[in-house]
């Protein structure tokens, strides 16, 4: 029996989704108020980490598509903005009132951040650099990134590791010994955030003593 024919293209990308857009007239539910940001902000925290900062971007962003609902289904402006000035209140509120208990510690993400950051090889300018991004305090971050010269260079074998290069570099292609290699490593990691002195160490080591370092890393 002839087997049934495909007509699709098999590199074909799949039909994208089409996003209904809100209708312009419909009501824009309630206003965003302390106790439903509190909903929203339990409902966020039980699936992402967050700092306080984040949480309250999380907040802002809700409200804002709120405010643009109501514009849209005709409220006057006048009263959007104030309700939604009042929303931005509730949710700074929301989120000291989560810190107060508890809830969200921004020193302890900070520690569990920059630790998993670590171990997936990412150096200390990379990690400082993500965790003020994320709204941790400085002194926060300074506590938190990673001490020691043995732990970045763990993070930057990581690297090497990922991007196949050093100690980690296939057989057949050029060593490390190999000047235009050996620069084009070095520029990696120095692209990741890594000082000259450890992408140095790093691409210096053998394949043996690199792996043991890496599996240290892992283990923490």
């Amino acid at each position: 029996m002839r087997a049934m024919q495909d007509d699709r293209k098999p590199d074909a990308p799949p039909p994208a989704r089409s996003r209904r857009r809100p209708d312009p007239g419909a009501p824009p539910g309630p206003a965003p108020t302390a106790s439903g940001l509190r909903e929203a902000a339990l409902a966020h925290l039980a699936r992402f980490s967050a700092t306080e900062a984040g949480l309250v971007r999380v907040l802002d962003r809700r409200v804002l598509r709120w405010s643009r609902r109501a514009a849209g289904s005709g409220l006057p402006p006048d009263q959007v903005e104030a309700l939604a000035a009042a929303g931005r209140k509730a949710a700074r509120t929301v989120a000291g009132a989560l810190v107060g208990a508890g809830v969200l510690d921004d020193a302890a993400y900070a520690e569990s951040r920059a630790r998993s950051l670590g171990r997936g090889g990412r150096s200390r300018r990379a990690i400082e650099a993500h965790l003020l991004q994320h709204g941790v305090a400085p002194e926060l971050v300074q506590a938190a990134l990673p001490e020691g010269s043995e732990a970045e260079l763990g993070a930057a074998l990581m690297q090497a590791r990922r991007r196949r290069i050093g100690p980690f570099a296939p057989p057949d292609e050029d060593g490390p010994d190999d000047p235009a290699e050996r620069n084009k490593a070095l520029a990696m990691l120095a692209r990741a955030g890594f000082s000259r002195d450890v992408a140095e160490r790093a691409l210096g080591l053998d394949r043996e003593e690199a792996e043991q370092r890496v599996t240290a890393l892992r283990r923490g």
